[in-house]
């Protein structure tokens, strides 16, 4: 999935930061994330992509990083509405559960969908507050 998504956002004229994994053996997606977040940190990547089996650790993962908001999604309205609304810079996807042309359209639409601000970017600013501990 990784490379076949490079390919569409390279045939798109997106410029790519390629974060691994290298290889076909397993890895930790909390480590990807890591390096992901790392990325979006220092200014490297303004967005990110990333896959695991169901999508789900990897986004949890990556939105332990303040910075990051990581959205799972599963269909172009999930893709878009996690940008229009949640200014989502991370989408995360499920490879084992989603087919490839949903994939690339659920990529093409979240990097083409801006944030619609408004009484969404209230909620967005609540999301990078400090929670209060219980």
């Amino acid at each position: 999935l990784k490379n076949s998504l490079k390919q569409v956002l390279d045939e798109q004229g997106f410029a790519t930061v390629d974060l691994g994994p290298e290889t076909a053996d397993p890895v930790d997606y909390p480590d990807m994330a890591g390096r992901l977040a790392a990325a979006i940190k220092d200014g490297r990547a303004q967005f990110g992509v990333m896959a695991c089996g169901s999508g789900i650790g990897i986004a949890m993962a990556a939105n332990r990083y303040p910075w990051i908001r990581a959205a799972m999604c599963y269909d172009v309205t999930t893709a878009r509405l996690a940008r229009e609304h949640n200014d989502a810079n991370v989408l995360a996807l499920g490879a084992r559960l989603i087919g490839l042309e949903v994939a690339r359209d659920c990529l093409l639409t979240f990097l083409n969908t801006s944030f619609a601000g408004g009484r969404h970017a209230r909620r967005v600013a609540k999301m990078s507050e400090p929670v209060a501990q219980p």
